[in-house]
C-alpha cells in the first residue's frame, strides 16, 4: 500500500503538492516512485522558468522508462532540489521529504483547492 500523506494535494499523473507560505512544494507520489523502480536520473528545470497547468517542467528516467513530470498548477519555478543531479534515488527513498523536485509561486494560489485531496488520491490509485 502507498504512503499518501495528509495535508498535501495530489494529482491523477501522481505529482504531490504542499503549499509553504506564498509558494508550493512539488514532488511525485510514493505510489509513483514504487511504479518507476530504481530512479537514476532527473532532468531538472531552471529557476525563473514558467510553467502552465500541467506542463511538463522535469523528465524522471529509472531503470524502467522516463516520464514527464506535469506542473499541477501553472507558475514559476523559485528553487530546485540540485541534490537530485547527484542522488536521484532520494525520490524513491523520501519522495514527500527530501526528494521533493521544485518550488514555485503559483499564478493562482487558490486554484490548490481543484486538486484532489488525500482521500480522492487513494480512490483513484485504487487503495
Amino acid at each position: 500500500m502507498s504512503e499518501v500523506p495528509e495535508g498535501l494535494f495530489y494529482t491523477k499523473e501522481h505529482e504531490w503538492l504542499k503549499v509553504d507560505g506564498d509558494e508550493v512544494i512539488i514532488g511525485i507520489t510514493d505510489h509513483a516512485q514504487n511504479a518507476l523502480t530504481d530512479i537514476v536520473y532527473i532532468e531538472l528545470p531552471e529557476v525563473g522558468e514558467t510553467c502552465d497547468d500541467m506542463g511538463e517542467f522535469a523528465i524522471v528516467e529509472s531503470v524502467k522508462s522516463a516520464s514527464p513530470i506535469f506542473a499541477p498548477l501553472g507558475g514559476e519555478i523559485t528553487a530546485v532540489n540540485d541534490a537530485l543531479d547527484d542522488t536521484p534515488e532520494l525520490m524513491n527513498e523520501d519522495p514527500y521529504g527530501e526528494g521533493w523536485i521544485v518550488k514555485m509561486k503559483l499564478n493562482d494560489p487558490a486554484a490548490v483547492s481543484g486538486l484532489m485531496s488525500p482521500g480522492d488520491y487513494k480512490s483513484e490509485i485504487g487503495e
